[in-house]
């Protein structure tokens, strides 16, 4: 029995060493040639995705705040964050 899990144990192990054994092109590896009507294909292609880019509106600068902020917060000053007044704490207890 043991040496059926073995067997088992080695088969799943291997499996994904044998899934990486296709060949992968690297860089320097010789292109085959395009035909005629592969490369037309790749220039309708190109052309078709550069007008649909052109079909992209523009969009304004967005707020994602905006919904998120009330009416009556004080604005920064273009100089850094405003300053707020010192908290004054109430004294409990007794103070000596």
């Amino acid at each position: 029995m043991r040496v059926l899990w073995a067997a088992a144990l080695a088969t799943v192990l291997a499996s994904p060493a044998l899934a990486q054994s296709q060949p992968v092109p690297r860089y320097g590896d010789i292109n085959k040639e395009k035909t005629p009507q592969e490369i037309e294909a790749e220039r309708q292609t190109e052309k078709a995705y550069r007008s649909s880019l052109g079909n992209i509106p523009d969009k304004g600068p967005s707020d994602p705040w905006g919904q998120v902020r009330t009416g009556n917060a004080p604005k920064e000053s273009a100089t850094g964050p405003a300053k707020a007044a010192p908290v004054q704490r109430a004294r409990t207890g007794n103070v000596n």
